[in-house]
């Protein structure tokens, strides 16, 4: 009798123990909050982006206008109304001001039908290589996505931003393998007239090489290996 019961003790204080290890273990671990959502970039329009302007009450006026070179749009009633580095907000706000000379209550709405004026590029081993419009605030994770995400070939942990500005121009490392996994250190919000470069493995490389030595008349210098190159000799490579 007596030997079970300290059998059963000892299970139960085995128990007990195991049981505080659980809980004490994870009453310690505390989850950490989500970091707030960034606040989207304000979209400044700008040449030769194309607008849409309504103009209410009736009789309505709808027109579709293009910022001109010298960052003006020309809209009825009231003529030229400076549209270059202004939100939509504050052209609608200028042009229902000066409307209510010819419409009581005017209230008007400007939206950017096509983005011209800032642009970001894609360039190298992605699906789909192009320019993508920055109407609101990217980052260079979604802007790989936005070109189809990169192909088998790409280098994803050597991905450069290329940043050019009046007096100098920046090599910024991005590696989308941390950012997949989850790790957004490098996943950075883009800039008009920034090229995100997705280079080749160095096997890819190789490949490319070979192709230039066994199809010399075949053109093989593909966007990939070009955008390679053209980040090397910036010397970030």
């Amino acid at each position: 009798m007596r030997s079970g019961f300290f059998s059963n003790k000892g299970l139960a204080l085995q128990t007990l123990l195991l049981a505080t290890l659980l809980f004490g273990g994870c009453a310690s671990h505390t989850l950490e909050p989500l970091p707030a959502a960034p606040k989207p970039a304000i979209y400044r329009v700008g040449a030769p982006d194309q607008l849409v302007i309504q103009a209410l009450p009736d009789p309505a006026i709808e027109r579709s206008v293009t910022v001109r070179p010298d960052g003006y749009i020309t809209f009825d009633l009231i003529g030229d109304v400076e549209a270059a580095g202004r939100t939509c907000t504050q052209i609608a706000d200028d042009i229902a001001r000066r409307l209510s000379r010819f419409k009581r209550d005017a209230s008007v709405t400007v939206s950017v039908e096509a983005a011209r004026s800032e642009l970001i590029t894609i360039y190298g081993e992605v699906n789909s290589v192009g320019t993508i419009p920055l109407v609101t605030e990217i980052r260079v994770g979604e802007a790989i996505a936005m070109m189809g995400g990169p192909v088998f070939t790409a280098w994803k942990s050597r991905i450069r931003v290329i940043r050019s500005s009046a007096d100098k121009t920046e090599l910024l490392a991005v590696n989308l393998t941390d950012i997949e996994a989850g790790d957004l250190t490098t996943n950075i919000v883009l800039r008009d007239g920034d090229i995100v470069v997705v280079p080749p493995t160095p096997i890819a490389r190789f490949g490319y090489f070979l192709q230039t030595i066994l199809f010399p008349y075949q053109q093989v210098l593909g966007p990939g290996l070009a955008g390679a190159n053209l980040a090397t000799s910036l010397g970030g490579f």
